[in-house]
């Protein structure tokens, strides 16, 4: 792609997701992430009716009568982007990709974060880590990260999610609020996502296209997994066929519904071709609620 036409898709959607967050989602972002966490600040000491849990011990041996930890909220927010690029989300029948959606999705986020002077990081993942964006603060670095969503070409195509959620872990020390952003056509990242859960506040979000549940009857029909690379002759006029392919789809979904609630991970689905915008707000305000 060309720097010019990169330059006119970034320029439409920063001023698509860019007003979006502006006028939906900054209000709804800052109440539900404004700073949660506590950061350590000063000892003073011990007073009748502090909580003995802060008493800090050895500040307490050292002058032999009882010191407390002082905490402070933690303004300041580290919001990590966990993107998926495989093969698979570059699908679509709504005139729409799914990666298109993963795109403003993206976007909207990372402008409501930097209203809330909250640092962005990205994860651009397949079956392997394909790009890490450091955190950082600003509106150059979101239209940096909104030109890697549009140009990056990811160089495998299959998924492992797992492997995202285990390097989270591993390079972002700090508590942070974390979105999986992906299709979830993927297995075995239950452990991974609970342990990633219990160190961050992990949020999902499933973009899809409803026709990946339900299979049009167009008769023989040559598919290609978008993943392997491997095509396969279909017949899509045999509603067996079709019936068998949609319950293996609905189950994957299924299994994902209950995953993410055994964790208490935050879970929206969003679909290619329609609205994403109230999806979103009922999951900020679901959040909100239960604060």
């Amino acid at each position: 792609m060309e720097a010019q036409e990169i330059f006119k898709k970034v320029r439409k959607i920063e001023i698509k997701t860019r007003g979006l967050s502006n006028q939906i989602f900054s209000g709804e972002y800052h109440s539900v992430f404004k700073g949660r966490g506590m950061a350590f600040s000063e000892v003073r000491e011990y007073q009748f009716g502090d909580d003995i849990r802060n008493i800090d011990w050895n500040v307490t041996a050292r002058f032999n009568h009882p010191f407390i930890k002082i905490f402070e909220e933690e303004r300041e927010l580290t919001v990590m982007l966990l993107i998926d690029i495989s093969g698979s989300n570059d699908f679509g029948t709504n005139q729409q990709l799914k990666q298109d959606v993963v795109t403003e999705i993206s976007a909207i986020l990372s402008f409501s974060a930097i209203q809330n002077n909250d640092k962005v990081g990205v994860i651009f993942f397949s079956d392997k880590i394909e790009k890490f964006i450091p955190p950082k603060k600003g509106s150059s670095h979101i239209l940096r990260i909104i030109r890697e969503l549009i140009d990056f070409k990811a160089e495998n195509s299959g998924t492992n999610i797992a492997e995202a959620l285990r390097y989270l872990s591993n390079v972002i020390k700090k508590k942070s609020t974390a979105f999986l952003i992906s299709d979830f056509m993927d297995d075995g990242f239950e452990k991974a996502l609970q342990i990633a859960n219990y160190k961050h506040d992990l949020i999902a979000i499933r973009v899809n296209d409803k026709r990946e549940f339900e299979i049009p009857n167009l008769g023989l029909v040559r598919m290609m997994d978008a993943e392997s690379g491997k095509t396969t002759l279909v017949d899509t006029s045999n509603s067996k066929v079709r019936n068998e392919y949609s319950k293996i789809i609905r189950k994957k979904s299924t299994e994902l519904d209950t995953i993410c609630g055994r964790y208490g991970v935050d879970f929206v689905k969003v679909y290619t071709g329609q609205d994403y915008v109230k999806p979103l707000m009922k999951l900020f305000k679901k959040r909100e609620s239960r604060k």
